[in-house]
C-alpha cells in the first residue's frame, strides 16, 4: 500500500492541464511510493491517461455527487486543489482532508485588466503552484512541463510524409477565444514570408479560413481540424520553430523545449503564462502600452473596440524573420 495517497484537481482546459505536469513529477519523486490521483473533465482525462506520474484519472461527468462517491472511497492524504472554483471547493469539503489551493490572484488580474494596475508578482504560474505545495517540501527541478504521447499514436500518411521533408514551421492558428488568434490576413503576410513550408494547426472551427490561406499562399499545409491534439503534439515536436498565440499547444511546445514564437493579443505574458522552460532562442511578440491591453484574462469572441489593434499592429515582418533565422541556423 502507498504511504502517501494525493489528489490533484485541475478540470480544464488543455494549456493549464499541461502546466501541471511539474507538480505531478515532482510529487513523484519526492515521494516515489506515492499514489497520485488527477481529477478532470471527461473530454481534458487523455492528457493525463499516459502521463507516468499518474496513477489514476478521475472523470467529471454529468454526475457530481457520483464522482464525489468515487473520491471519497480512495481515502486520501492529500487534495491538491490547482483550480480553485465552487466544484474543487465542494470535493475539498466533501472529502475532509487537508487540502492546499492556488491563489489564482483573480483580484490582481482584475485590477491589470480593468485599471492596467499590475500588483502581480513576476512568477510563473508553475512556479505558483510549487510555491503553494511548499509545506509538502517539494523541489523545483528545473526540468520544465512533460506531455506524453502514446506509442501507437501516427501522424496519417500524407502528413507523415510532410513532415520528413527539409523541415516546416508549425503555425498554431486555432485558440479557445478569438481575441487571442492572428488574424487571417495577418496569418497570410506572414506565412508569404516564411521560407521553409508552413503547416496550420488548429481546430475544425479553423479548417475553413485554413482552406482560404492555403489558397493564397503556395507552401502551406492546412491541417486544422484533421488532427488529435496528439497527432498535432508530434508535429510541433517535429517542427524547425512553432509560431503560437496564447494556447495549449504552446504549452505542448514548451514541453518538447522547442523555439517558440509567441504571438500575444488580448492577454498578456504577466498573467505568468508564457512559454515555460521553452527553447533558449523562443521570444516573444506583442504590442507594449496599448491603453485597452489586456481587456480580459481570458479573452473575447471580438475585440470590444472593434480594431483590434493588439493583433494587428504587431511587426509580422520582425515575427517572420525571426522565424527564417531560428530556421536558417537549425535551431529545432
Amino acid at each position: 500500500m502507498a504511504k502517501y495517497k494525493y489528489l490533484v484537481i485541475r478540470f480544464s482546459s488543455i494549456g493549464d492541464i499541461v502546466l501541471t505536469s511539474p507538480v505531478l513529477r515532482m510529487l513523484k519523486k519526492r515521494r516515489p511510493d506515492a499514489h497520485i490521483h488527477f481529477v478532470t473533465k471527461k473530454k481534458y482525462a487523455p492528457l493525463v491517461a499516459h502521463n507516468p506520474y499518474v496513477d489514476k484519472v478521475h472523470v467529471l461527468e454529468s454526475s457530481f455527487p457520483a464522482l464525489i462517491k468515487e473520491l471519497r472511497a480512495e481515502s486520501f492524504d492529500y487534495v491538491l486543489d490547482l483550480h480553485r472554483n465552487l466544484r474543487s471547493l465542494v470535493i475539498k469539503n466533501a472529502l475532509g482532508e487537508k487540502s492546499f489551493t492556488f491563489n489564482k490572484l483573480n483580484w490582481h488580474k482584475w485590477l491589470l485588466v480593468n485599471f492596467k494596475i499590475n500588483i502581480l508578482p513576476s512568477v510563473h504560474i508553475v512556479d505558483r503552484y510549487l510555491e503553494t505545495l511548499r509545506e509538502l517540501r517539494v523541489k523545483k527541478d528545473a526540468k520544465g512541463l512533460d506531455f506524453f504521447i502514446p506509442k501507437d499514436v501516427t501522424l496519417p500518411p500524407s502528413v507523415e510524409k510532410m513532415a520528413v521533408k527539409d523541415g516546416f514551421v508549425a503555425l498554431v492558428t486555432g485558440a479557445q477565444h478569438a481575441t487571442k488568434k492572428i488574424p487571417m490576413l495577418r496569418i497570410v503576410e506572414l506565412c508569404n514570408m516564411i521560407k521553409l513550408p508552413v503547416a496550420l494547426l488548429g481546430g475544425e472551427e479553423e479548417h475553413e479560413q485554413g482552406n482560404e490561406i492555403v489558397r493564397i499562399c503556395p507552401n502551406v499545409h492546412n491541417l486544422c481540424g484533421t488532427l488529435t491534439i496528439y497527432q498535432s503534439a508530434i508535429l510541433v515536436e517535429r517542427a524547425k520553430v512553432v509560431i503560437t498565440n496564447d494556447t495549449g499547444l504552446m504549452h505542448i511546445a514548451a514541453a518538447f523545449k522547442k523555439n517558440i514564437v509567441s504571438v500575444w493579443g488580448n492577454t498578456v505574458p504577466e498573467f505568468g503564462m508564457f512559454p515555460y522552460f521553452a527553447g533558449e532562442k523562443s521570444k516573444i511578440f506583442e504590442v507594449k502600452n496599448l491603453r485597452c491591453r489586456p481587456c480580459s484574462k481570458i479573452g473575447f469572441d471580438e475585440c470590444p473596440k472593434g480594431h483590434f489593434r493588439c493583433m494587428n499592429d504587431i511587426n509580422y515582418k520582425k515575427v517572420a524573420g525571426y522565424v527564417n533565422e531560428l530556421s536558417a541556423i537549425g535551431e529545432a
